[in-house]
C-alpha cells in the first residue's frame, strides 16, 4: 500500500532513472571512443542506476517485506559495476594507452551534474521507506563522488602524468565505491527482512 509520502517519492526515482539512462547513452559512446576505464565504468553505473531506480518505482507499491526482499537485490545489482569494472581494467593493463584527458575531464563534469541533480531529487527521501531509498540515494551520492575522481583523473593526465593510470586509479576506485554501497544496501535490506519477519 503506498503512503501519502510514496507518490512523490515514485515520481523522484521515476525521473532521475530518466536522467540516469540519458547520460548512461553519452557516457558509455565517449568511454568507447577515448579507450577511459574510468568513463564506462561510470556508464555501467548510470545503467545500473537506471534499473535501481526502475525497480524501486515499482517496489514502493509492495509491503515491506517485500521491499526488503528488494532492498537485497539492489544491493547485488550494485555489485555489477564493480565486476565490469575490474574486468574493463583488466583488459586496459594490456594496453595502457591514456584516454584523451580533455575530453574525460568534459564528460564527467557533465556526469556530475547529473549525479548531483538526482542526489538533490532524492536527498529528501532518503531516510523513508529504507533499503529501497537508501540504494537510491547511496547511489547518486556515491556516483557523484567519483564523478569528481574522473575529471581529478582527466587534469592530472593532462597537466601532470600523460599515463594511463589516473584513470585505471579513478576506475578501480569507482568499484571500491559501488562494492562498499552495496554491503550497506544488503546489512539495511537484511534488518527491514528481519523486523517484518
Amino acid at each position: 500500500m503506498i503512503t501519502k509520502l510514496e507518490p512523490g517519492l515514485r515520481r523522484v526515482v521515476l525521473i532521475v532513472a530518466l536522467l540516469n539512462l540519458a547520460y548512461f547513452g553519452i557516457e558509455f559512446a565517449v568511454a568507447l571512443s577515448i579507450g577511459s576505464v574510468s568513463l564506462f565504468a561510470d556508464s555501467v553505473d548510470f545503467l545500473e542506476d537506471t534499473s535501481v531506480n526502475l525497480l524501486i518505482f515499482v517496489a514502493l507499491a509492495w509491503s515491506p517485506r517485500n521491499r526488503a526482499r528488494v532492498g537485497m537485490l539492489l544491493a547485488l545489482i550494485l555489485l555489477v559495476p564493480a565486476l565490469a569494472t575490474l574486468w574493463t581494467a583488466y583488459g586496459k593493463l594490456g594496453n595502457p594507452v591514456p584516454p584523451e584527458p580533455f575530453t574525460l575531464t568534459l564528460t564527467g563534469l557533465g556526469a556530475l551534474a547529473v549525479n548531483l541533480t538526482c542526489a538533490f531529487l532524492l536527498a529528501a527521501y532518503r531516510h523513508h521507506s529504507g533499503s529501497l531509498t537508501k540504494a537510491a540515494f547511496l547511489s547518486a551520492r556515491n556516483d557523484a563522488l567519483a564523478n569528481i575522481g574522473i575529471i581529478a583523473a582527466g587534469l592530472v593526465t593532462a597537466f601532470v602524468w600523460q599515463s594511463a593510470w589516473p584513470d585505471l586509479i579513478v576506475g578501480l576506485a569507482i568499484a571500491a565505491i559501488n562494492a562498499d554501497a552495496a554491503k550497506e544496501v544488503w546489512e539495511a535490506a537484511r534488518e527491514e527482512r528481519q523486523a517484518h519477519a
